[in-house]
């Protein structure tokens, strides 16, 4: 059986005092979350890969976003980043924020139930009321 593809990437905040590298499933492609948090939290929609490895350089500041997961972000220029669930050992990474050219592509969408009322989602990717 083949192993998936090991991906490496690296990215930073807006103003580079937060730095990150790492590697992902090649296979691991994009899902774009709408609920009312990543919308408020990333200021339009939030979409992050899984990292199977991530060192972080700098000092991110972590919000407590909920009672379930925390969200990291760089405590000068304000970039959103990282997502962590409580007790995961794994940070997502903002797609946003990593260096191009990254490869992804988006395959779907989730808690569309939730999404702004400011536009439609026209993309023709299978939508997930919920997740």
């Amino acid at each position: 059986m083949t192993q998936p593809a090991e991906t490496e990437f690296t990215g930073h905040c807006l103003c580079g005092k937060i730095s990150f590298r790492g590697t992902y499933d090649a296979t691991n492609d994009l899902q774009a979350c709408h609920c009312g948090q990543c919308r408020r939290w990333s200021g339009h929609i939030w979409a992050a890969i899984l990292p199977s490895s991530l060192e972080i350089g700098g000092t991110p500041k972590w919000y407590r976003a909920s009672d379930f997961a925390r969200r990291g972000f760089c405590g000068d220029c304000g970039s959103s980043l990282f997502w962590q669930r409580d007790g995961s050992p794994i940070i997502d990474v903002a797609a946003g924020a990593i260096d191009s050219p990254t490869g992804l592509r988006l395959l779907g969408h989730i808690f569309v139930a939730d999404k702004g009322d400011y536009y439609d989602i026209t993309d023709g990717l299978p939508q997930d009321p919920q997740e």
